[in-house]
């Protein structure tokens, strides 16, 4: 049976029309963040460029998209109708008469909703394990380069026995199949996971320490919370089966974590040993404040300008990565709708048919420009600071 098919501007109209949630979404974020951009502090003065409302813009919709993606998708990612297999964009499913916009796979799957879908696990895996690397860099570069001495020599050493090691190589090994077998991955994520704990614990003592009344409250909610998300990451134990990551995605996550944590720890380690020769520093020793309290409520807040600048482009480069893990068949199973994956199942056939290609190679480049925008408008936000 010959596919059918709808007209170019039909699909472009089509594709704006799938993704209404997204609109409503940005309409209302954009412009709340135009009306109030005066009392938003740091976001609100992103606004004052055509590159932060670009850079926030490009974000903000692929966000919108994964959490929107089961309402703009029309097929399942997974989902096969043999005879849509490699068809053009615009071809017509028969029995839904709905369009696969973007054309069929070489397992006949639409497209499009992979791309749609494919954002989730970028917008899931990159922010997240960044973040990760960020408290463990913060946690290990702050005493590093504010005490000095023997304590900044090992983790340096450390740091630098990391970075030494070939990028590729490193995740190569680290995302291979077989190590799944090992206890390395449950190993490292056990040690990485806890990072998130101890500072959030040592950062609330700090700060409410001679204050009973918020200092056990915040305490038990972080040991509470950060426990039952330990539990579901590392053990798949979550007791109310919410938190939950798939093997193949905490490898990665591990990969991730350990390769970038090094980068932030040298960043966090020279800002420390900039910013504690400053007078404000001082004042808090002459005041009897302990050394974390300093580093963590003096310190650190004045180095929040450069973390988060380099937090956006470390999620780029993750995203990148993942990209390149999943052209490589690493990580993520094979029938994932990530965009390395898709790029990669499309570039074998891209002498035939270059359209599965081109829609998670567009979204992939486009989601990394957003971060590269946003970060640059960041940058000069913090040099005006």
């Amino acid at each position: 049976m010959q596919a059918q098919y709808i007209g170019a501007s039909t699909i472009i109209l089509e594709v704006l029309w799938r993704f209404w949630p997204v609109w409503v979404a940005l309409a209302i974020v954009m412009g709340a963040s135009f009306l109030y951009k005066k009392k938003l502090a740091l976001y609100g003065q992103l606004f004052d460029s055509g590159v932060g409302v670009a850079g926030v813009f490009i974000c903000l919709f692929w966000l919108f998209t994964a959490i929107f993606a089961s309402t703009i998708s029309p097929f399942d990612p997974l989902g096969q109708i043999p005879m849509m297999k490699d068809t053009l964009p615009g071809a017509i499913e028969p029995q839904s008469g709905l369009a696969y916009l973007f054309g069929g796979d070489k397992l006949a799957r639409d497209v499009f909703s992979r791309m749609v879908y494919g954002s989730q696990i970028v917008l899931i895996i990159a922010p997240a394990a960044t973040g990760f690397a960020l408290m463990v860099g913060i946690t290990l570069g702050l005493p590093a380069g504010y005490y000095g001495g023997k304590i900044d020599s090992i983790l340096s050493f450390l740091a630098n026995l990391v970075l030494a090691f070939p990028v590729i190589l490193l995740f190569y090994l680290l995302v291979t199949p077989g190590i799944m077998d090992t206890p390395i991955p449950y190993a490292l994520a056990g040690v990485f996971f806890l990072f998130p704990i101890i500072f959030f614990s040592v950062l609330f003592w700090t700060r409410y320490k001679n204050r009973p009344d918020r200092i056990y409250i915040l305490l038990g909610l972080t040991l509470i919370i950060g426990g039952w998300i330990y539990l579901g990451l590392v053990f798949d134990r979550d007791p109310l089966h919410i938190v939950h990551i798939d093997p193949n995605q905490l490898n990665i996550f591990v990969a991730v974590v350990f390769a970038s944590s090094p980068g932030v720890f040298r960043i966090v380690r020279g800002l420390v040993m900039d910013i504690k020769t400053r007078d404000y520093v001082a004042a808090a020793q002459t005041r009897g404040e302990s050394p974390w309290y300093i580093m963590l409520w003096e310190i650190l807040p004045n180095a929040r300008g450069p973390l988060i600048v380099d937090a956006c482009l470390r999620i780029g480069y993750t995203t990148i990565l993942l990209g390149t893990l999943g052209y490589f068949g690493l990580g993520l199973a094979p029938e994932s709708p990530d965009w390395g994956t898709a790029i990669k199942d499309a570039s074998r056939l891209l002498r035939s048919f270059i359209h599965p290609a081109l829609p998670p190679t567009i979204a992939l480049m486009s989601f990394v420009l957003g971060l590269n925008l946003l970060a640059d408008s960041l940058r000069e936000q913090s040099m005006k600071d």
